[in-house]
């Protein structure tokens, strides 16, 4: 799946589309700054939810986001080699976001 970038993702929240966002940063960057309606589950433990998340949204749209697009890279590669069919890299992460739009 093709990643997205904070002005799709942003156009999609306004048009108040349903977007599944998972924030694999840690819980104190988390608080300092987050999507609206975003999921904290840090990357070192996204294994440990992985059932969970597979039985929920195995095949739906997942977005996932870090601070850069580094985390959330190997965070989507992670759960696609565990069976998720559309997971999608939000590009630059919320540091992209926040240039763009700001905080």
């Amino acid at each position: 799946m093709q990643d997205i970038t904070v002005a799709d993702l942003k156009d999609r929240i306004d048009k108040e589309e349903k977007v599944i966002l998972i924030d694999v940063r840690e819980p104190y960057e988390f608080e300092e700054f987050s999507l609206t309606g975003a999921e904290n589950i840090p990357l070192g433990n996204l294994m440990n939810v992985m059932d969970d998340l597979l039985d929920t949204y195995k095949d739906s749209e997942v977005i996932v986001s870090c601070r850069s697009g580094n985390r959330s890279g190997m965070a989507k590669q992670l759960m696609v080699s565990q069976g998720f069919s559309n997971v999608r890299n939000l590009l630059g992460g919320v540091m992209a976001w926040k240039e763009a739009f700001g905080s």
